[in-house]
Parts: C-alpha cells; sequence; structure tokens
C-alpha cells in the first residue's frame, strides 16, 4: 500500500480494488507469468479535490491501435477527450480516459519508480494540465448524465467509495 499517494503520480492498482469492485469494463492487472509479477497496467492519478477520490487513468503503449480510435472520436464529435497521448519516461503513451475509474488511497498498491535514477514517474507539467483538463471534463459530463464516455460503471464505483468513506470517517 502507497502511504500517501500523489496526484500526478504513476501507481499500480491492488487486486482487491478488482475483488472489492467487480466490473467487467475495469483493465484487470495483468496475471503473474511464472512467479513474476507484470505490474500492468500502469494508472495516472487524478485527484478530484471535492471528493477527495483519485481517479486514475491506465496508461498504454498501443499507440498506434488507440490513435486511430482517438481520430475516429475527434472526427465524429470534433474531440477527443478520453484518449490523450503524451510521453512517459520518454514513450509515447495514450492516456485511457475512457477506461477510468475512482478509488481511493488503500487501493495503490505501489508506484512507478524510474529504475535508473529512483525517482518517483511523472508527466510534463504542460501534458499534466491537459490531463487535468479532460479528466475534469469527462467526470462532469459523466456526472450530468452522459454515458459511453467512460467505460466502467464509475458512478456505482464512486457512490460505494464515497459510502465507505463516510462510514469510516464518521
Amino acid at each position: 500500500m502507497v502511504e500517501n499517494p500523489v496526484a500526478g503520480g504513476f501507481y499500480f492498482i491492488s487486486d482487491k480494488f478488482y475483488s472489492d469492485f467487480p466490473d467487467p469494463y475495469l483493465m484487470p492487472n495483468k496475471a503473474d507469468e511464472d512467479g513474476q509479477a507484470h505490474n500492468r497496467p500502469c494508472y495516472y492519478a487524478y485527484l478530484d479535490s471535492k471528493t477527495g477520490l483519485y481517479w486514475v487513468i491506465p496508461i498504454s503503449s498501443k499507440v498506434e491501435k488507440y490513435q486511430k480510435i482517438a481520430e475516429r472520436k475527434a472526427k465524429k464529435y470534433g474531440r477527443c477527450d478520453t484518449i490523450l497521448f503524451g510521453k512517459v519516461l520518454g514513450r509515447k503513451s495514450a492516456f485511457l480516459i475512457q477506461n477510468m475509474f475512482p478509488v481511493t488511497a488503500e487501493y495503490f498498491e505501489s508506484q512507478y519508480i524510474n529504475q535508473k535514477d529512483g525517482v518517483p514517474v511523472r508527466v510534463d507539467g504542460a501534458f499534466e494540465k491537459e490531463i487535468r483538463k479532460s479528466t475534469q471534463r469527462v467526470i462532469a459530463l459523466v456526472h450530468n448524465g452522459r454515458s459511453g464516455l467512460v467505460f466502467p460503471d464509475v458512478l456505482g464505483i464512486e457512490r460505494k467509495l464515497m459510502m465507505a468513506k463516510n462510514v469510516y470517517n464518521s
């Protein structure tokens, strides 16, 4: 467990989350192979200051696949806030806002650390602003009843997390 997750950091989510919140549209952790954990997918953490919940956004190295999807969405809707592209450790990655979901700090298993220098992985400031803006926009649209933007049942997960949070905080 990560003691004090930082907004804008990258994390891995514990298997406990997936058992506590079963949803066929969540991107599950990759299975261990030969006793070795894959630590995938990795998630970018956005902190919702209104609720205190983190919204985690999976990143993918399948840039070409998601570039085509993002282009189709942009052509159809004039923009695409659900898939963004930025560099992680110098490599272009797809940030899948369409697959994001809320979590509390207890579900962060570990932080993504650059093995070369031992420093937590981050994105540059300009791209971080873009991620926050798109994430806020998509969360607001989902809260206003817009369906189809995010695949998991994020409102159901959020409701359960907030109920649990209120129980523990009272």
